[in-house]
């Protein structure tokens, strides 16, 4: 596409994203999150280019001015959309789909100093609410939504909603989600929860406990009956000595 294209296509998604916006050229001129988009174009053409030095300057310069941390190397879809664009950072290694929108404050970062993919992956149509923390080598299928505040630390799948920290999925599909259930040797980045651990551990002790007072119980119950039995065998003996 050429470059008057894109900027009528992105103008065209304000629109669609934003009931607040007005005209093309208000937009234009006032979206910061259009802005920085824009000079992300130049910036990835000149640190694919092997002139990483000036990227990565010039890169500073978008991050001074419209508040948007974007790496030259970031890989951004189509119709990709910030909204209140302040405080955005979006990791060297991150991967971005087609009409993906984020919020102010998001983080599409990484773990610590690995090399090599170390930041997230998002699908098409991916939705990540103001604040939250999308963190690691990932994988966000189409259409999730991560709500504000959220800490995202392993693969979602697609048509999800995440919320929570660290996320969790509370819809699938259209339908609710009670309790998560994954395979754990699919997710690259296991953060340890120990708050989710004591209540799992809570969990299944109150479990076991329910468990142990049923059986006891029961063996009261086994117990009266064999008492009454008993009672009922010793008045029979004291009647036939008494006769």
């Amino acid at each position: 596409m050429s470059f008057i294209e894109t900027l009528r296509e992105d103008i065209a998604t304000v629109k669609v994203h934003d009931p607040a916006a007005q005209s093309g050229l208000v937009i234009a001129l006032s979206y910061p999150g259009l802005h920085a988009k824009w000079m992300h174009t130049p910036e990835h053409w000149l640190w694919s280019h092997g002139a990483r030095g000036p990227a990565r300057v010039l890169s500073q310069v978008t991050r001074f001015f419209t508040g948007v941390e974007i790496h030259p190397a970031a890989q951004l879809g189509r119709r990709f959309f910030i909204d209140h664009a302040m405080g955005v950072v979006i990791g060297e290694t991150t991967v971005v789909g087609d009409d993906c929108v984020l919020y102010q404050g998001v983080t599409l970062g990484g773990t610590g100093k690995e090399c090599g993919k170390r930041h997230p992956t998002l699908g098409n149509n991916v939705t990540v609410g103001a604040g939250a923390k999308v963190l690691g080598n990932i994988h966000l299928g189409d259409n999730v939504k991560v709500g504000g505040n959220s800490v995202v630390v392993k693969d979602v799948p697609e048509n999800c909603t995440v919320v929570g920290v660290p996320g969790r999925v509370v819809r699938r599909n259209g339908c609710r989600i009670v309790e998560e259930t994954y395979e754990a040797s699919k997710h690259r980045e296991n953060l340890p929860d120990p708050v989710e651990e004591q209540s799992r551990m809570n969990r299944e002790g109150i479990k076991s406990n329910r468990r142990r007072i049923k059986e006891l119980e029961q063996q009261i119950t086994d117990m009266e009956q064999q008492l009454a039995e008993i009672t009922k065998l010793v008045e029979q003996l004291v009647e036939q000595r008494s006769a």
